[in-house]
């Protein structure tokens, strides 16, 4: 499947404006400014995501998209485990230091995790006129492409190329950074990309 160059565009728009929201949910549990990238949008064969997105052990918050979607997608939220254990230490009011995420640290993680991407999909479905859930997010830690690559063969789809979204999201203040991931197969990509379609006029190839 192809994308026009209109299509791209709005689609980016469209994460844009979740990302905008879900890193705004962040700035107000860290209690300073988070900033953000303009969203990065890659097709890929499935077995060049680890050339894309690295191959660091990483702590990732793993949510699968539900909702009206046809086959669905993941979103993650990818931190460096320093990062993780920074977030997780101003939500459990403790002093951040060289910390494994225990049992409380997950769960402060997991709740970041749910406020963020409810406040990504809440933007995000509203726009599209669709509705798009969170499944309950898991806590993953582990080089990133092996995430990805097996929940992509959870998808229960032939998977061949995958449409991968990339944000990037910094606190100055906390030293923490992070990406917010958003993976789609092509079928369900395809529908989003008709929806926008119709919202911003013909593509012109």
């Amino acid at each position: 499947m192809k994308f026009s160059r209109m299509q791209l565009e709005a689609m980016k728009e469209l994460t844009n404006i979740g990302a905008a929201h879900a890193a705004t949910s962040l700035s107000q549990i860290l209690g300073t400014a988070v900033h953000m990238t303009v969203p990065e949008i890659r097709i890929l064969d499935v077995s060049r995501i680890g050339e894309v997105l690295g191959d660091e052990v990483a702590t990732m918050v793993v949510f699968q998209l539900q909702g009206d979607l046809p086959h669905g997608g993941f979103l993650v939220l990818h931190f460096p485990n320093e990062s993780a254990a920074r977030t997780a230490c101003i939500m459990c009011g403790t002093i951040a230091g060289d910390i494994s995420l225990g049992e409380m640290e997950q769960s402060a993680l997991l709740e970041a995790g749910n406020i963020m991407v409810s406040s990504f999909l809440s933007a995000t479905s509203d726009l599209l006129g669709m509705m798009m859930l969170p499944s309950p997010p898991s806590v993953a830690v582990d080089i990133i492409h092996a995430v990805i690559q097996s929940l992509i063969a959870g998808m229960g789809v032939d998977v061949d190329d995958i449409i991968v979204f990339q944000i990037h999201l910094s606190s100055e203040e906390h030293q923490i950074s992070g990406n917010i991931i958003l993976l789609l197969e092509q079928t369900t990509m395809g529908r989003i990309a008709s929806i926008l379609e119709r919202m911003v006029g013909p593509a012109s190839g």
